[in-house]
C-alpha cells in the first residue's frame, strides 16, 4: 500500500436511496475525480431492487415480480438490495493508495469478517466466490460449512479508481432472495438478525464497519458527512 495523501477519507451516510440515482452519482464522481479528490465510502440502504452484474445471466433472475431489475456495470452476478441491508460503496483511488483490485476485495471481505466477529458470528470468505459466508462449525465439509451467505461483493474500476462495493444483510425481509439465484451460486442467504439473540441496529453495524474499512485502507480517521443510514420502510 502506498502513502496516504494529505486528504481526508469521507464517509457519507446517505439514508434510503433509489439504486439508479446512486449508480449515476457514483459514475459521475468517478468520471470527474482527479488526484486531489478525496476517497469516499457511501453507506446507505436501497429501495427494493435486483441488480444484474456484468457476469449475470438472465436465467439467474427467476421470478422478479414487482421488484425492478437494473443492469449494472459492476462485477459479479445477480443480487438483491433492500431495506435492512447495509450497502457500502467504496469510491477509492486505488492507484494513489497502491492497492490492486484483488487486494481491495480481500480488504472488504476481511472488514466484514471482523465486523461479524465483533458480534460473535464466525464467518469467512470463499476462494471460489467473492463475498462472506457464515461458518457452521458442526459441518465437516469446508464448502458446505460455508453455505449461508451474509454479504455480497461487486466492484468496477475505471482509471484506477473503484466504485460499487458491498451488500451486508442485517435485518431485512429475506424472501426476495428466493426470486433469484443469488450470485449464480444457489446459496442460502442469511442475516445478522437471525444469528443473534439480541437485535443490533444498522447504525451500529455501519459505524463499526466504517471504522475497520478506514484503518484497512490506511487512513487514521475519516470525516463523517450526511445523516445516519436509517431507515427505508420495510
Amino acid at each position: 500500500m502506498g502513502q496516504v495523501p494529505d486528504l481526508p477519507l469521507i464517509v457519507r451516510y446517505l439514508g434510503c436511496r433509489q439504486y439508479l440515482d446512486t449508480f449515476e452519482a457514483m459514475k459521475a464522481l468517478t468520471a470527474e475525480r482527479n488526484d486531489k479528490t478525496p476517497d469516499e465510502i457511501w453507506l446507505l440502504e436501497h429501495e427494493p431492487v435486483f441488480t444484474q452484474g456484468q457476469a449475470g445471466k438472465e436465467e439467474y433472475i427467476l421470478t422478479p415480480g414487482d421488484i425492478p431489475v437494473v443492469k449494472s456495470d459492476r462485477g459479479g452476478h445477480v443480487t438483491y438490495h433492500g431495506p435492512g441491508q447495509i450497502t457500502g460503496y467504496l469510491l477509492i483511488d486505488l492507484k494513489r493508495l497502491g492497492l490492486g483490485v484483488r487486494e481491495l476485495v480481500t480488504l472488504i471481505e476481511e472488514s466484514l469478517v471482523e465486523t461479524l466477529d465483533h458480534w460473535g458470528i464466525n464467518a469467512t470468505p470463499r476462494s471460489d466466490a467473492p463475498g462472506v459466508y457464515v461458518v457452521n462449525d458442526s459441518v465437516t465439509s469446508p464448502e458446505i460449512a460455508k453455505g449461508s451467505k451474509i454479504a455480497s461483493l461487486g466492484l468496477r474500476v475505471r482509471r484506477g479508481c473503484s466504485y460499487h462495493g458491498l451488500n451486508f444483510n442485517i435485518d431485512m425481509d429475506l424472501s426476495p432472495w428466493s426470486r433469484i439465484n443469488p450470485c449464480g451460486l444457489g446459496v442460502k442467504m442469511t442475516q445478522m438478525k437471525d444469528l443473534l439473540d439480541t437485535p443490533v441496529s444498522l447504525i451500529e453495524v455501519a459505524e463499526y464497519l466504517a471504522n475497520i474499512l478506514t484503518k484497512k485502507l490506511g487512513y487514521n480517521d475519516h470525516r463523517v458527512e450526511g445523516d445516519h443510514p436509517l431507515l427505508c420502510s420495510k
